[in-house]
């Protein structure tokens, strides 16, 4: 038990090291292509931890399941809304008014009309 446990530690802390000299080497201009793919795959994910917390039979599968759920969920949401924020980047802004130039809203108040 020792020895499988020494093995799945070692694969994820090679994974780890793995993904860091990954993710060090995209540039910026991909960041955003690439978080959408990944909110892909992190919804698989959601979707396979409700599936393993459905099949729980012991209350320390059900515990490890629900927040496998949670954090999941929160994965998903969080990069929604980091690629929103980058999304949101890149539209244009609204032009601003001329400093001289009086509004629509500014000609209403004064032509008595609220």
């Amino acid at each position: 038990m020792t020895n499988l446990l020494l093995q799945y530690a070692t694969v994820f802390v090679l994974s780890v090291f793995v993904g860091i000299e990954i993710i060090s080497k995209v540039p910026s201009i991909l960041h955003t292509p690439l978080m959408s793919g990944s909110n892909a795959i992190h919804g698989v994910i959601l979707v396979g931890s409700m599936l393993i917390l459905g099949a729980a039979n012991t209350h320390a599968e059900e515990v490890l399941g629900f927040l496998a759920v949670i954090l999941a969920t929160l994965n998903v949401v969080g990069g929604f809304v980091v690629t929103d924020r980058m999304l949101e980047m890149f539209k244009p802004r609204t032009p601003r008014a001329k400093p001289g130039a009086r509004s629509e809203a500014s000609e209403r108040t004064k032509g008595g009309e609220a």
